[in-house]
């Protein structure tokens, strides 16, 4: 899966749902706190036609000592420690497990239900949250303009657009060039169909990969992949 993608997606959050819950402490210690994220989804890219659990967690301003994340069934399907303080822990995670075509393997690994997030930061704070995971995608969309593996696209004045998908609370989108060492992302209104690529950031005779995901309420997303070359002149 992208990582341009994966980056995103960690900042923008896609809309997933999760709750964060106390524990009541005894003999007046402190409750745990929330985590400023803490998140389970699926994401599938339906190009490749593979699936794949993302655990996305932030502590905060501070960094994590200890975190454990529970699955609905029990067991322990993250276990993280920082052993020495002198390294401050670490602030922000993202967990991702393999990528199969086997998706009801993968889906008996990670059943659907709610996932316990712990946590401790280096100063002794302990944090708890919650997220469900559910094993509904989205429906992938379809690319308009240019089509796929497109060739002689315009550099400049350049508009991306694709099919409209029901039920979607966003989509995400890249444009990326390894060798130039180049992006451009973003998270759009799930009403878009549309987006103009800025001018100049295309360059002539160069192949780009083209990427956008559809995003549900609970953060799973379907991602279709594709690439353009641009034309040699204007």
């Amino acid at each position: 899966m992208k990582k341009r993608l994966l980056m995103l997606a960690a900042a923008t959050l896609f809309c997933g749902a999760y709750g964060l819950t106390f524990v009541s402490a005894g003999n007046g210690a402190k409750p745990p706190e929330s985590f400023t994220k803490a998140q389970v989804h699926f994401e599938q890219n339906a190009t490749d036609e593979d699936v794949e659990v993302v655990f996305e967690v932030k502590g905060g301003s501070e960094g994590l000592a200890k975190l454990n994340v529970i699955s609905p069934d029990g067991r322990t399907v993250v276990n993280f420690t920082a052993p020495d303080a002198s390294t401050l822990g670490i602030r922000q995670f993202r967990f991702e497990s393999p990528e199969p075509k086997d998706v009801k393997g993968l889906k008996a690994a990670y059943s659907e239900g709610v996932y316990t997030f712990m946590g401790e930061t280096a100063a002794g704070v302990k944090l708890e949250g919650k997220s469900t995971l559910n094993h509904t995608l989205p429906t992938p969309t379809s690319f308009v303009q240019p089509k796929a593996e497109a060739e002689g696209v315009p550099v400049k004045n350049l508009v991306i657009t694709w099919a409209p998908v029901k039920n979607v609370a966003a989509y995400i989108f890249y444009i990326e060039q390894d060798e130039l060492q180049v992006e451009f992302t973003a998270r759009l209104a799930g009403a878009t169909t549309k987006l103009a690529v800025p001018d100049g950031f295309l360059v002539r005779g160069t192949q780009y990969t083209l990427g956008l995901g559809t995003v549900t309420e609970d953060g799973n997303v379907s991602i279709i992949e594709t690439w353009f070359t641009t034309a040699e002149t204007n």
